[in-house]
C-alpha cells in the first residue's frame, strides 16, 4: 500500500497534538493504536524522559519516547487489570462490537497493562472519537467487574499511521508476537485475547 501525492498532502495535515504524544487522524490509512492503563507508566517516569529528551529533534524525539514507551509497557508495572479475563473480555468485546461499522479491525492484542490494536477507521468516524467511546465504555464496564472506581485507561494514547503493505505484515506481526516476547506464552495463537487466537478458534475475523 503505497502513499499518493494526495494521499501524503492528506497526511501532512492530519497531525495534530494533545498532551506529549503525537496523534494522527489517517482516516481510511490503517492505524497502529496503542492504550494503556493508567497505572502502566508513572508520571514522574514520563516526565523525566521528557526532561532527557528536551534537545533532541522533534522527529527523533518522538521515535525514541515510543521505544521507551513500549518496552516499559512489557515489564509489566503496575495493577495489570487485563490480566483478569472478565476484564480482558469486556475489552475485547468492545474492539469486536465496532468492526466493519466504525472501523476495519486487522490486528489486536490485549497485554496485561497495555492494548495494541490496528485498524482502519469508516466514513463518518474519526480516530479520536472512537477511542473516546472505547475507553469511556471499557472503563465503566471494567471498574464495574473490579468493583474500583478512578482512572481506569492513561488519558493519553499512542497512534501511528501505516506507511505500506510490508510496515502493515511488519506491525501485525509485532502485534500478535508481543505475548511472546514479553514471556507469557510460547505462540502467538496459545495467547487468549488476540487476533492470533481468534483467528485460530476458526471465528470470522480475517
Amino acid at each position: 500500500m503505497n502513499l499518493t501525492k494526495l494521499q501524503r498532502e492528506k497526511l501532512s495535515e492530519g497531525w495534530h497534538s494533545r498532551g506529549y504524544l503525537p496523534h494522527f487522524d489517517g482516516r481510511s490509512i490503517p492505524q497502529f493504536i496503542t492504550l494503556h492503563l493508567a497505572d502502566s507508566i508513572p508520571s514522574r517516569v514520563i516526565e523525566r524522559w521528557q526532561a532527557e529528551l528536551a534537545n533532541v529533534a522533534e522527529a527523533e524525539q518522538k521515535l525514541k519516547l515510543r521505544k521507551r514507551v513500549e518496552k516499559y509497557l512489557d515489564m509489566g508495572y503496575g495493577q495489570c487489570f487485563l490480566k483478569n479475563p472478565d476484564v480482558a473480555t469486556i475489552v475485547q468485546r468492545s474492539l469486536l462490537a465496532f468492526d466493519r461499522a466504525r472501523y476495519e479491525l486487522f490486528a489486536w492484542v490485549l497485554m496485561p497493562n497495555h492494548t495494541h490494536s490496528l485498524l482502519a477507521t469508516r466514513a463518518g468516524w474519526s480516530l479520536e472519537r472512537i477511542m473516546h467511546s472505547h475507553k469511556s465504555f471499557t472503563a465503566h464496564e471494567a471498574n464495574r467487574a473490579l468493583e474500583r472506581s478512578g482512572q481506569f485507561w492513561m488519558k493519553e494514547y499512542f497512534d501511528r499511521y501505516i506507511r505500506n503493505a510490508q510496515h502493515f505484515q511488519h506491525t501485525v506481526r509485532y502485534i500478535e508476537y508481543n505475548p511472546v516476547k514479553a514471556g507469557l506464552c510460547s505462540r502467538p495463537e496459545d495467547w487468549p485475547f488476540s487476533s492470533a487466537s481468534f483467528r485460530k478458534r476458526n471465528n470470522t475475523f480475517t
